[in-house]
């Protein structure tokens, strides 16, 4: 059985995974109205993942600076790989509510609509993770993001999976969401993803040396 000492070691690590999702949430929602929305968004999303990648990694940061310097040196990438993203959900989520309006007879669009937003968000969990973990120029992120979603179907249903618990939680407890979901959603994808590509990286390593 765990000694009382364990559970409470454990307690305060998941309080503290709390509370810094509630950080991260606060910085990313900030930041993002600090830009305006439009020229917010993009810099600091790729901040708010910059951080968690380097709380996945162990490192220790005092959050506003940190994020502050991060969200000046992705200014410009941020706006480039996360507008395009942000712009396809928005025509993709308009399609559905207006086919939805139509009725049943607007069934099969609707459902297309609705498949293309699910591939979307598949891609966009592995490309944001991705876009902070390797050097890689903006135009290689989504043929690589699409290309490791389709060759880990178990780990895009699990990123859906999370995905979509927080998003039920978000709706049942709409404050819980305001002030946690951004930030749980980024921490948790990126936690999950350095793990998958870990994995990938590991097994393209074998085969190399098979």
């Amino acid at each position: 059985m765990m000694s009382v000492t364990g559970w409470s070691i454990r307690l305060y690590e998941a309080a503290d995974e709390v509370v810094w999702a509630i950080k991260l949430n606060a910085l990313w929602i900030g930041f993002t109205l600090v830009g305006g929305v439009a020229l917010g968004i993009g810099p600091a999303t790729l901040a708010a993942y910059s951080l968690a990648r380097r709380r996945s990694s162990g490192e220790s940061f005092h959050a506003l600076p940190a994020f502050r310097t991060a969200f000046r040196r992705e200014f410009r990438r941020g706006c480039l790989v996360v507008l395009p993203l942000v712009a396809a959900a928005v025509l993709l989520i308009g399609n559905y509510l207006y086919f939805a309006s139509l009725g049943t007879k607007a069934s099969l669009p609707r459902l297309a609509s609705l498949v293309a937003l699910v591939a979307l968000g598949v891609i966009a969990a592995y490309l944001l993770p991705m876009a902070v973990h390797y050097d890689l120029k903006v135009r290689e992120l989504l043929p690589k993001a699409s290309l490791v979603a389709l060759a880990r179907p178990a780990s895009s249903l699990l990123l859906l999976f999370v995905a979509v618990s927080i998003a039920y939680v978000s709706g049942r407890f709409p404050v819980l969401g305001i002030v946690l979901a951004g930030g749980g959603w980024i921490q948790l994808n990126t936690w999950l993803c350095l793990r998958f590509f870990a994995e990938n990286e590991a097994r393209l390593h074998l085969k190399g040396n098979s």
